[in-house]
């Protein structure tokens, strides 16, 4: 069965995609360990920059220790066996301003975007995205339209004042957590 409601003897899918925005230095102890903890499986693939930055710092490494699978960030090869099981549940925490745009826009050009995109147009396979934007990404004139072809997709976002407060660039506090609790909430709601 992929995506959709998972039997009870069916352990849950969650694929994480990881993109260059702020937070993703903590994305194993901030989704993944979490996410493990409340029993999913967890599959990461980071978008090109994001896979560079954790390769760099050693996060990539301690990300497939703490899941048990590699950590993509490059297409496989024709022929290659599939590195991660079926998901039951995309997560893109954090979403770049730019990743929410592509997939706004159907553009797939790495294999992050390529396996997100897929899962926006597969039924049964829902899909969260946590924009880690701040306020002048939102005041750019295609940003509402953005959101509104995600949601009329079905794509479940977490956003909005009272999960993450956008502040001007470089006015936010510094090191303020991210909103991972609510993201794995929209998960299991979304898979439930």
């Amino acid at each position: 069965m992929q995506g959709g409601a998972v039997s009870p003897d069916k352990q849950r899918v969650l694929g994480v995609v990881g993109t260059a925005a702020g937070g993703v230095e903590v994305l194993r102890t901030g989704l993944v360990e979490p996410a493990l903890e409340r029993g999913w499986q967890v599959a990461v693939t980071l978008t090109p920059a994001a896979g560079s930055w954790l390769r760099a710092n050693g996060e990539a490494e301690r990300l497939a220790k703490a899941t048990g699978f590699p950590v993509r960030d490059e297409p496989r090869l024709p022929g290659d066996e599939r590195p991660h099981p079926p998901v039951d549940c995309y997560v893109v925490a954090p979403a770049s301003a730019n990743t929410v745009a592509k997939l706004a826009n159907g553009i797939a050009d790495n294999q992050a975007l390529t396996q997100v995109s897929e899962a926006i147009g597969t039924r049964g396979v829902p899909v969260v995205v946590f924009p880690r934007v701040n306020a002048a990404h939102a005041r750019h004139p295609a940003w509402e339209r953005n959101l509104e072809t995600l949601r009329s997709a079905d794509v479940k976002l977490v956003y909005g004042p009272d999960v993450w407060p956008l502040f001007e660039p470089r006015d936010a506090p510094p090191r303020r957590p991210l909103p991972w609790s609510s993201v794995l909430d929209y998960a299991e709601a979304a898979t439930a």
